[in-house]
């Protein structure tokens, strides 16, 4: 049944794009284009939280590693003045940033809420008191057009002529999926994740597998927080995350913590933002800003109500394993 209900409203939606971009094509291609790009950052976090809960943990802290990278990682290339050793340390960030939340869950056995929480103040303390005005980027991100493919109406130009990081978002989420449900890595982390005493049993060295899971995962909060400063705002801003963070742990609740569902989830959230950006800029509904721009969260809300009950966490997640 739900199953069915997914399809219709993917149906509807392909046909009301369709539909769009007969009536008009250029308008169109740049509001899937924005989506595309919102849903970036969305993307990335929300495989964050997969991989994490797929093992066991529950990360809060999405929130805090991604300003804390884009912090890192736009103030790093402005002062390199190389983007791509700025993306580093964007990742490199994350991945300390996901070190720690390892640290205090699976090493200290803390509260893991507790500790994402902690990971939230942290970053927003010290990016607001060390944040600096009057540094720039040296250039602009580039932009990746695949021949052929990106002549195709309609999906070329949305999907195969974009920056590094769309094309980096996409993959990684087709990539989980496959490392996920097809590798020893991925049952082990599901293992771990699910019946961490039976895993144990077999060989799986829960606590390690559980830290280094996170700490990777810390990695993708990274270079999603290094796509925000560099590539979508080209600087840095207090807040800039803007709860992204918070936003895919949604997106991924709502894609049953599959990789596939989240990308599906992300890339709704993101044409909810296209629709009602191009909404306010046509001015077709004679409202506040401020109700447009809640759109796509009431849909969140709403998509939430509907799968809640209905697709369940990862069995062991949220709980410190204790080796008997």
């Amino acid at each position: 049944m739900r199953a069915r209900y997914a399809y219709t409203l993917t149906i509807a939606i392909v046909a009301g794009i369709i539909v769009a971009f007969m009536m008009d094509e250029n308008r169109t291609v740049s509001v899937l284009s924005f989506s595309l790009r919102y849903a970036v950052p969305l993307i990335l976090a929300a495989m964050v939280g997969i991989v994490c809960e797929r093992s066991g943990i529950i990360n809060i802290g999405i929130e805090g590693q991604m300003l804390m990278s884009a912090f890192a990682g736009f103030f790093g290339a402005a002062i390199t003045g190389n983007l791509i050793l700025g993306t580093m340390i964007g990742v490199g960030t994350g991945m300390i940033m996901g070190a720690f939340l390892a640290t205090g869950a699976v090493t200290w056995k803390m509260d893991q809420i507790i500790a994402g929480t902690i990971i939230n103040i942290i970053a927003t303390g010290l990016t607001s008191f060390f944040y600096s005005q009057g540094y720039v980027l040296p250039a602009i991100t580039p932009t990746l057009r695949i021949p052929i493919l990106a002549d195709i109406p309609l999906v070329g130009p949305v999907f195969f002529d974009n920056g590094l990081f769309t094309y980096a978002a996409l993959l990684t989420a087709v990539l989980l999926w496959v490392l996920l449900f097809k590798t020893i890595w991925g049952l082990r982390t599901r293992a771990v994740g699910e019946k961490p005493g039976s895993a144990d049993t077999s060989g799986v060295n829960v606590q390690r597998t559980r830290f280094l899971n996170v700490t990777l995962a810390g990695g993708l909060a990274g270079l999603a927080g290094a796509y925000l400063s560099i590539e979508a705002a080209s600087t840095f801003e207090r807040g800039l995350t803007a709860g992204r963070g918070f936003t895919a742990l949604a997106i991924m609740i709502f894609g049953a913590w599959n990789p596939i569902g989240a990308l599906g989830a992300a890339l709704f959230f993101g044409l909810a933002n296209g629709v009602a950006s191009q909404l306010q800029a046509d001015e077709v509904i004679a409202i506040p800003q401020q109700f447009i721009n809640m759109l796509p969260y009431i849909l969140t809300i709403v998509l939430l109500a509907i799968v809640s009950g209905r697709v369940k966490p990862p069995a062991a997640v949220g709980k410190p394993y204790e080796k008997e």
